[in-house]
């Protein structure tokens, strides 16, 4: 670990092009690496239910949805049954010393990633995106359009 000192709490902010290695890795920024996340479980990487990305989550955040999955009743099914789709190409993993992560080829055939990364942060978590997806993803917004839902978070 070098003298720089991290937060507690990681925060995602930014944009980042990146290139997958030979072993489906991929370096994260080293201001978005926090004390402990060389540990094999510390991140928790979905499919975005809604378009083609990968979300991660740091720790805080996966406690928050596993608060959430612990309340889903064993008797209910339905509820189940969308958790199992929900999750199962979920994978856990840390970084290894030189700040990478390994991706899953479940998880990248699902972004249509194939060597080019966007590493995008959303503060809490961050989002890794084939480059032409995401600009294709983020065209389709206006900037009244933006505006007003950032207006709307009360920012």
């Amino acid at each position: 670990m070098s003298d720089e000192v991290k937060p507690a709490i990681a925060q995602f902010i930014g944009e980042y092009s990146k290139v997958l290695d030979d072993k489906r890795r991929v370096a994260l920024p080293s201001k978005w690496r926090f004390d402990g996340d060389d540990n094999e479980n510390t991140y928790l990487a979905i499919q975005a239910t809604s378009y083609k990305a990968i979300i991660v989550m740091p720790p805080e955040k996966t406690a928050l949805l596993r608060e959430k999955i612990s309340k889903i009743s064993i008797a209910n099914p339905n509820k189940r049954r969308a958790l199992a789709k929900f999750l199962q190409n979920a994978q856990t993993f840390g970084c290894d010393k030189q700040g990478r992560i390994m991706l899953s080829e479940s998880l990248l055939k699902w972004a249509n990633i194939t060597k080019e990364v966007c590493i995008a942060g959303n503060e809490l978590d961050f989002e890794i995106w084939n480059p032409q997806l995401r600009e294709e993803w983020l065209a389709q917004s206006t900037l009244e359009d933006d505006t007003a839902l950032i207006e709307e978070f009360g920012i």
